[in-house]
């Protein structure tokens, strides 16, 4: 056994050591190329230890966690997240027993709470979703589907007197048919409704039809449930994910490439977005430029090496696009949008219900209001001149709005607060021009007069997709309209509201638009141009994506059920827009696990650099916990691979792997296969491979597109 300080030259011996690290932390085991290879023990200095296996200074294999409050999760890690089959037992002595995947219950699971309950059944990103059974400590108990925590689907209800309902549910309440019987044979059969205006039925008593009976539906709602409250469980303090240390930047670089300087700063030191032991700050004299202006090392105050917390100093933020300011070209234009939203968006309207009638999805169903400067008995006074503004489809996108968790006041401050709209700063390839908010939660897109039919043809099935599968990966749409301006031109403007894949606050190091084509599917910027900015194309891509196991079975089944969907609406040119963050820096000994720092090949076992923005990114990035969702703040592996000739789209893997964070969706889904597209295709058909071209038949785009994503991403074995 090996006793040494992490600063001792014993640091990167291989075998049994015990280590006191510059953060107060303590670890005894089995030690290998700077960091924790095998059993060990690790002690951190607020109380919470791991004993167990580790993997390249991860915990990885089986092992034991234990917070200070006394809580345990006993059972598989992967990759520094509790992934696998598990136990966690809360301070307060709740027990949960199953399936985990990434710090998150996932699969089939068991719960034990401290108030009496247990749920058992199937669990989805860290609540019941799926077919389950809660039994309360009163007697109750209910079986059947759950969604996100609440009671959801089709289910029975069996209270401790005999009582039972059977029937459809909504969000932990009767909804639509269902059917309560009583213990002595009689039962009523109807439609059910919390708020008692769509609620009607029959009664059927045991023994006699005539008889008479006066028992009121709503009691179920206001007596029946009083007793069926759902446990919320306790919160976990700090997940063990969020503990791992950054032995990279802790540890000391062999052969003399670390050396304290002369003023008590460190040479060669390399920070993780997830450093653990406090956030970290920076100066500007603590930053060495390169001559191409990259960032060369970060060099930290004593402090730091001994393990003292500082505050973390945030770099400017630089924003994609424009801010539309008065006297901008589009000024006028960006305050039509926002009274028109205002207006669209603050109307009162009826009741939303999610079964819309087919009226609302006629194409005739669009309403001009007029807007003067002096105001009138609908709308305000504004200082721009008249225009006109259309609603297409009014009640759908408001449904859609209400489906997608949209909420109305939000909404509209998003899009007319005072904060002005971003433009960016070049249209895209259809001409359009793409308009940002200023909390980038949303995308405004200029669109064509045929790019707005498409849509509202197939608005109906779009509905009905969106509606069925939640976690469905094409663009969210929440509104369209037209601003039609006065004066001698008479030019209307159409527009589309979406969602912005990328609002968040990790940073996208790159974004690549994949088709599964690669006839001019390269980007025309040289390589010191690129920047976390720049959209890469498919022969841009040097990686495929490693996800888990469940991860990966419900990706590739919402590719599968999102291209079917436009395949049967004639949609093709489409594309997966997918934003990368790497989690690490890159440093010379990683042990093969290392984090890319731009797009160009790796040469001499290097990776390249980022912008100096984008490092600044990479450090500042917090580890604090975020919702996950598939496309959304998805942790993955990205691994290198390298083309053997320019015609082999997706490359050979090398085994270089980085930890990332994924974020990814389906984009530019407008585009039916019209004349123009079947011109383009006959014609760029006689000059290249016409399987190689972006414009190919609706059936052949989505099999080729399905496929070659198919090859990007892969499961993580």
């Amino acid at each position: 056994m090996s006793v040494a300080h992490v600063d001792d030259e014993e640091a990167a011996e291989v075998g049994n050591v015990e280590k006191a690290l510059p953060s107060g932390d303590f670890y005894t085991g089995q030690w290998c190329d700077g960091c924790p290879h095998g059993n060990g023990k690790y002690l951190w200095t607020d109380g919470c230890m791991y004993v167990g296996e580790w993997f390249k200074g991860k915990t990885t294999g089986k092992g034991k966690f234990c917070w200070p409050s006394g809580a345990t999760y006993e059972g598989e890690f992967k990759h520094g997240f509790m992934d696998g089959k598990g136990t966690y037992t809360g301070f307060s002595g709740e027990t949960y027993k199953g399936t985990w995947v990434m710090n998150l219950k996932q699969g089939e699971g068991t719960i034990s709470f401290v108030n009496g309950d247990y749920y058992e059944g199937e669990w989805r990103r860290g609540f019941q979703e799926g077919y389950g059974r809660y039994h309360w400590k009163n007697g109750n108990q209910y079986i059947g589907q759950w969604k996100k925590g609440l009671i959801n689907g089709n289910g029975t209800m069996i209270w401790s007197n005999g009582n039972r309902y059977d029937g459809f549910w909504e969000d932990g309440f009767p909804k639509g048919n269902g059917t309560y019987k009583w213990p002595d044979g009689s039962f009523f059969v109807g439609i059910w409704s919390k708020d008692g205006k769509d609620q009607n039925g029959t009664y059927y008593p045991s023994d006699s039809p005539t008889e008479k009976f006066d028992w009121d539906p709503q009691q179920v709602f206001l007596e029946d449930l009083k007793d069926c409250k759902i446990c919320g469980g306790e919160n976990v303090s700090i997940w063990p994910s969020e503990k791992m240390p950054n032995w990279f930047a802790i540890s000391k670089e062999k052969d003399g490439k670390q050396r304290r300087r002369s003023d008590g700063s460190l040479s060669g030191f390399s920070m993780s977005s997830d450093f653990n032991g406090g956030s970290v700050s920076f100066g500007s004299e603590g930053i060495s430029r390169n001559g191409d202006g990259s960032v060369g090392r970060l060099h930290l105050e004593d402090s730091v090496a001994r393990g003292s917390s500082l505050q973390l100093k945030k770099p400017p933020t630089r924003r994609q696009g424009q801010t539309i300011s008065r006297g901008h070209k589009n000024f006028e234009l960006m305050l039509n949008l926002q009274l028109g939203i205002r207006h669209s968006v603050g109307r009162p309207g009826p009741a939303l219900s999610l079964d819309l009638k087919t009226s609302a999805f006629d194409p005739r169903e669009k309403f001009w209001t007029r807007f003067p400067p002096e105001g009138s008995k609908h709308t305000p006074p504004h200082p721009s001149s008249e225009f006109k503004w259309k609603d297409y489809c009014p009640l759908v996108f408001r449904t859609l709005r209400k489906l997608f968790d949209i909420d109305a006041a939000d909404y509209m401050l998003s899009i007319c607060g005072d904060d002005a709209l971003r433009e960016l700063s070049s249209p895209g390839k259809s001409g359009s021009f793409f308009y940002l908010t200023n909390d980038d939660k949303y995308m405004i897109k200029t669109m064509k007069k045929a790019e707005v039919k498409v849509l509202i043809r197939m608005l109906p099935a779009y509905y009905n997709h969106v509606r069925s599968f939640k976690d469905t990966l094409v663009t969210k749409f929440f509104g369209l309209h037209c601003v039609k301006l006065t004066g001698s031109t008479q030019k209307k403007v159409r527009f589309v509201v979406m969602g912005n894949l990328f609002c968040t606050d990790t940073a996208i190091h790159r974004r690549f638009d994949l088709k599964g084509s690669f006839q001019g599917r390269t980007t025309a910027k040289p390589e010191a141009e690129i920047d976390s900015t720049t959209t890469l194309k498919d022969l841009d891509l040097k990686y495929i994506f490693r996800l888990q196991k469940l991860w990966f079975k419900e990706f590739c089944s919402q590719v599968d059920r999102d291209c079917d969907f436009l395949e049967n609406e004639r949609i093709m040119d489409y594309s997966l827009l997918i934003g990368l963050h790497f989690r690490e820096v890159s440093t010379p000994h990683t042990s093969g696990v290392s984090s890319p720092t731009g797009n160009g090949d790796c040469e001499n076992g290097e990776a390249p650099r980022l912008s100096e923005y984008s490092n600044d990114q990479l450090v500042i990035n917090s580890t604090r916990q975020s919702p996950v969702s598939l496309g959304i703040n998805m942790a993955a592996r990205a691994e290198k691979t390298v083309r053997k000739n320019d015609c082999q789209v997706v490359g050979e893997p090398t085994g270089v792997m980085y930890d990332v964070i994924l974020f990814f969706g389906i984009i530019d889904i407008l585009q039916d296969y019209d004349i123009s597209k079947k011109l383009e295709h006959a014609y760029k058909s006689m000059q290249y491979d016409p399987t190689s071209i972006s414009a190919v038949d609706p059936k052949l785009y989505s099999k080729r597109f399905r496929d070659f994503i198919f090859k990007v991403f892969v499961e993580d074995t």
